[in-house]
Parts: structure tokens; C-alpha cells; sequence
């Protein structure tokens, strides 16, 4: 019978297995009682931001961008464990250990075992050998450094071992990493070898290293996870909490239990970019995750991984605790730094903003970076623009940047449309060269520091151009991509310069040619009508190649149907305004020649 849906029946034993040991006054079914054997807990140090579900839309080099949530997490963590005298493994992130190094030094200072779950949050699939022994050191140098501890051990940080991946452990054994954790006999992976459910040695050219994979319940021919993280989340804690008691009582082996420390956090912020997959495997029930493991926690003894494999830890000869150096900590303190010196080139940002209340603390974060990155040569002023939000857009900006200095919040007295909020920004400036960017930072505001320089004396405008041959587009639907590019191949075809993208709200001004302009729309047809009106007065328009990704939070604001029809009828009045322009340079052609020719009578 299968060992995930058997019930074992002390009145009833003639129809169980005769493998399996009788309850006893120390079994969990005993009420108060815990097994005294020891079981296995490993815990993934890692922030909600930063995980597989997620990868597609969140690079490494965004993560500064996010609220960390990590530390607070890891509390959580310690908290439960104390609560019931539990032990584990905590698999940290390299990347986290650089930031936050006191957090790893308090893991070991509570008595748990600190191991390798490399540098950054990746698969090992396309990786070769080299790159992962890399990420590995790199991973260790800062874990070692952060927690004084030698590691003994590797999990890797997403997608389980299969047969394929096997390498790793030869780099891991010539690297003298003592067991790996990162093989998971999932399904009918590794079916023709069934001692990979337990702990076990794997021979490598370079010694043997021990196998810890997270345990499995037997089913139909499978193997089926029942071991936490997911798992835990997505089926009925009754089945699976029966699955662990068979462990207990069928095996001599420790039950191998995880989970992720952004699991005990149900009020993380929700990814609305993610698909519906990936939003109900990292959301769904995370409210049930604490309770579940309190669970297990109160009915079997957990310890760690060199515990367990009566592994002695070493502390390292030298423990360098250095200090956070990530680029959200450079962009701390630069907005913290004194006032911008004179020789610095004064550039305002415009920010519009409507119903942007679950964005506006990424955007702070992104803002910060993009301070710290212009300092070394411009002085840039942020101006933000509620255009009469509906919902708490004006009183969040005030908390996030109403006590910073160089940023100015104005507020639209009625709802009015993205471009009359870049208009009201640019008439709030200061300065004769105004950037402007969306509020969800679908183009890296980085780039600025390229687009600015572009904004030579004979440009009026630099704008982003995802669609230009050197340019790129990230996640965005192929329907929406299909009707933007074919909305601006005919505004190439109608309007004189030939530019490959007019729609993009991620761009630099010259204050002075756009304020005089008569521009008559205001939602999103005000970008392109904009970059319209500027073609037809023969101003110069120069496209930066950029990257056009989905926004990470909150719906779109633009009605599809409706900007199709919008823009059609905006390039019909280009059109018209273009032929009477012809007509008219054409009309004072005539009057010259015909007062020449006048005059030479």
C-alpha cells in the first residue's frame, strides 16, 4: 500500500504493513509527545523578490529596487525555532551575506549551521563547470567571512538535481564541501535508482560527498515531495502531515524538511506582472505556512544537517564582518550627501502618478540609485505628479518623499491624463532640461545617464526607443507589441523623421521647445503628439536604444481599444497639419517668385 495514503490502524495491523513499528508513548500519536529521534530542517535564506517564480521578470541587477524583507523573515524564523527547541540549516544566499553580515553571524550565534546556496538565486542548468565553481566561491568567501564558520555544505538555490546535473557534486567534493542537498527524486527522477530518496554517499574522482535530498512519499510507482516549501503550501496538510508520520515510523532514515523564510511572510508585496502559475505557486497560502510548521515542529524533533551526519563545524581563522557595499546602500547615502555643488548641471525628472499607491515605495528605492548615479555630474530635482488619484497615490508620496529636498510634489486638481502631468512637471521646472519617466520604471531610469548627454544644442528631444534595431522588449505581450509597432510604422510613414518608436513616455527635454507647443491631447496620444508636433517644426529628435519591460506592480492605465482609435485619428490631424504646412511653404513660394518677377517688370 502506498506509504502517502496508508493509515496506520493499532487495532486494525492485520491490514497494514508488518514493516512498520507500532505507536509508542513517545510517537507524535501520543497528545504533548514528540519522537525522541532527531529528523532534519533546512531553511532557504533568501528574500520573496528574489526566487524562481520570479526570475523571468526581476534581474539580479534590480533587486536594489524592492522592499528587503529578509531580516524581519529570518526573525520569524528564529522565533518559531526557539518556540520549539528546534535546530537547522540555514542555506544563505551569497549575496545576502555581503549585505546583511550580522544577520548571518546571528544564525550561528543561535546555534544553527550556516551553508552554501550560492551567490545569486540560479539554476545550475547552462552553467558551465567554471561558472558554477564561481558562484560557489564567491558564495563562500562572503558566507564564511559574514559567519566565521566553515561550510560543509550546498543547496542549490533553484531547480533540483536531476541525473543530468550531477557534476556539481565532483566540483563540490574537489572543493571540499562535505554533503549537497540540492537532489530532489521527484516523480520518476531517479526511479531505477531508489537509495537517492535517503541519505547516501556519492563516489566522485575527487572522494565521496553525502546526499541529503528533501524526503518523498511513495505513490502509484512515484515519488511524490512531501518534504515543506511549496509542497507544504499547495496540498491538505492532512495528507501530507500523514506522510511525514510514515516516514517516522517506516524509516530508520531522518525526514529532510524545508522551507524559504519569505514563506512566513503572507503580507509580502504582490508581483502583478507574474503569471498566474507562478503568482499561485509563490502566493497561495502562505497564511497556512506558519501553523503547518508549528505542526510538524511540536510533534518531531529537527536539528541540522552536520548535526545529523555527526559533522564537527570549524570556525574560519579569520571572521572579516564587513559592511553592507550594495548599490541600494551607495544609493542611500547619496541622498543623504550635502547639497549639489554649483558646477553640476541642473536637470529636472518629472514623475507622473495616478493610483500608484503599491508602486511609489519601488519607485523611491529606484529614484535613490538613479540620484546617486547622476551626482558625479548633474544635480537632478524630482518632480512628481498626482494626477488626482482615486485611491491614497498623494498622501504615500507625501510619507516617502515629502522630507526629501530635492523632490517637489504637485497635484492635478482633476484626473487629466499621463501627458498633462508631464506637462504640468515640465512647467514646474526649474531648469531647461527635463527628463521624463514612468512611474513604474518599465524603462530603466538608469539609461538617463546615457539619454542626457544626447541633448546636445541642436536637439530638443531624446527619447527611449525600444523598437530601434539596437533596442529590446521584455515580457511585454506579443498582441500589445504587434499594435505598437504597427501604430508607429505609420507615424514613420506620415511624419517626416523617421523614427522607429513615438509612443514612449521615457525621455529628455528641452523645456524651451516644448513649451511652445499647442498640444491638445493629454492621455498617453500626448506622447506621441508631442514628438508629432516637433517633426512638423523641423526640430531635431534623436532615439537612445532601450529595453521596454512589463511593469512589475499594480494594472495598466491605458484603454487599448480606445488609444487604437485615439492614435488613428492623431495621425490623421498630423497628416493634415503636415499637407497644410506644404501648402502653406508652397503658397510663399509663389508670392516670392511672383513679387520677383514683378519687380524685374
Amino acid at each position: 500500500m502506498s506509504e502517502l495514503l496508508v493509515q496506520h490502524n493499532h487495532n486494525h495491523c492485520n491490514g497494514g504493513d508488518a514493516s512498520v513499528k507500532p505507536p509508542t508513548a513517545d510517537s507524535p500519536h501520543a497528545p504533548g509527545a514528540k519522537t525522541q529521534r532527531q529528523h532534519i530542517l533546512t531553511v532557504a535564506v533568501e528574500d520573496w523578490f528574489q526566487v524562481g517564480s520570479f526570475d523571468r521578470l526581476i534581474e539580479q541587477k534590480q533587486w536594489y529596487r524592492f522592499e528587503t524583507r529578509i531580516e524581519r523573515n529570518t526573525h520569524r524564523t528564529f522565533e518559531l525555532l526557539d518556540k520549539y527547541d528546534a535546530k537547522a540549516t540555514f542555506f544563505v544566499l551569497g549575496w545576502v551575506a555581503e549585505q546583511m553580515p550580522e544577520l548571518v553571524a546571528e544564525i550561528v550565534a543561535r546555534g544553527h549551521e550556516v551553508a552554501n546556496l550560492g551567490y545569486h538565486h540560479r539554476s545550475i542548468r547552462g552553467v558551465s563547470r567554471n561558472e558554477f565553481r564561481e558562484d560557489l566561491l564567491r558564495a563562500q568567501e562572503a558566507i564564511e567571512a559574514a559567519s566565521g564558520q566553515k561550510l560543509l555544505g550546498y543547496r542549490v538555490a533553484d531547480q533540483w538535481f536531476g541525473p543530468q546535473d550531477l557534476w556539481a557534486l565532483d566540483v563540490l567534493a574537489e572543493e571540499g564541501y562535505a554533503y549537497d542537498s540540492s537532489l530532489l527524486p521527484m516523480f520518476r527522477r531517479f526511479s531505477d535508482e531508489p537509495y537517492r530518496r535517503f541519505v547516501h554517499r556519492q563516489s566522485t574522482p575527487y572522494g565521496s560527498i553525502q546526499e541529503v535530498p528533501p524526503s518523498t512519499s511513495r505513490f502509484l510507482g512515484c515519488n511524490i515531495p512531501v518534504a515543506g516549501g511549496n509542497w507544504f503550501r499547495q496540498f491538505p496538510h492532512t495528507l501530507l502531515k500523514r506522510a511525514v508520520r510514515n516516514w517516522d515510523e517506516q524509516h530508520d532514515d531522518p525526514f529532510v524538511m524545508y522551507f524559504h523564510v519569505w514563506e512566513l511572510d503572507p503580507d509580502q508585496p504582490r508581483i502583478s506582472a507574474a503569471d498566474r502559475l507562478s503568482r499561485l505557486r509563490h502566493y497561495r497560502n502562505l497564511d497556512k505556512m506558519q501553523w503547518v510548521l508549528e505542526d510538524h515542529l511540536s510533534n518531531y524533533r529537527f536539528g541540522s544537517i552536520a548535526d545529523s551526519l555527526g559533522l564537527t563545524q570549524v570556525r574560519t581563522a579569520n571572521a572579516d564582518r564587513r559592511e553592507p557595499t550594495d548599490e541600494r546602500q551607495d544609493a542611500h547615502r547619496s541622498s543623504s550627501l550635502a547639497p549639489h555643488s554649483a558646477l553640476l548641471i541642473p536637470v529636472s525628472i518629472v514623475i507622473p502618478c495616478y493610483n500608484e499607491e503599491t508602486t511609489l515605495p519601488y519607485l523611491a528605492r529606484t529614484l535613490e540609485k538613479l540620484d546617486f548615479e547622476l551626482s558625479d555630474r548633474y544635480a537632478p530635482q524630482f518632480i512628481l505628479v498626482d494626477d488626482r488619484s482615486s485611491d491614497t497615490t498623494w498622501e504615500t508620496m507625501h510619507a516617502v518623499f515629502g522630507e526629501k529636498s530635492n523632490c517637489r510634489l504637485v497635484r492635478h486638481e482633476q484626473n487629466s491624463g499621463v501627458s498633462a502631468a508631464i506637462l504640468t512637471g515640465i512647467r514646474n521646472a526649474d531648469t531647461d532640461i527635463v527628463c521624463s519617466m514612468d512611474c513604474d520604471c518599465s524603462y530603466d531610469p538608469l539609461e538617463l545617464s546615457r539619454m542626457l548627454p544626447l541633448l546636445t544644442a541642436d536637439v530638443d528631444l531624446v527619447t527611449a526607443s525600444p523598437y530601434h534595431p539596437e533596442g529590446r522588449v521584455k515580457n511585454v505581450p506579443g498582441w500589445r507589441l504587434l499594435l505598437s509597432k504597427g501604430l508607429s510604422t505609420i507615424y514613420r510613414c506620415v511624419l517626416p523623421q523617421k523614427l522607429h518608436t513615438w509612443t514612449s513616455c521615457f525621455r529628455v527635454y528641452r523645456k524651451s521647445a516644448i513649451e511652445k507647443l499647442n498640444l491638445k491631447e493629454t492621455g498617453f496620444l500626448g506622447t506621441a503628439e508631442m514628438v508629432g508636433q516637433l517633426c512638423l517644426t523641423g526640430s531635431r529628435i534623436v532615439e537612445h536604444p532601450a529595453t521596454l519591460e512589463v511593469r512589475i506592480f499594480g494594472e495598466s492605465k491605458m484603454k487599448t481599444c480606445h488609444t487604437i482609435v485615439g492614435h488613428l485619428r492623431l495621425i490623421r490631424q498630423l497628416l493634415r497639419q503636415k499637407r497644410r504646412g506644404a501648402s502653406d511653404t508652397e503658397h510663399r513660394i509663389s508670392n516670392i517668385e511672383h513679387s520677383t518677377s514683378n519687380v524685374q517688370h
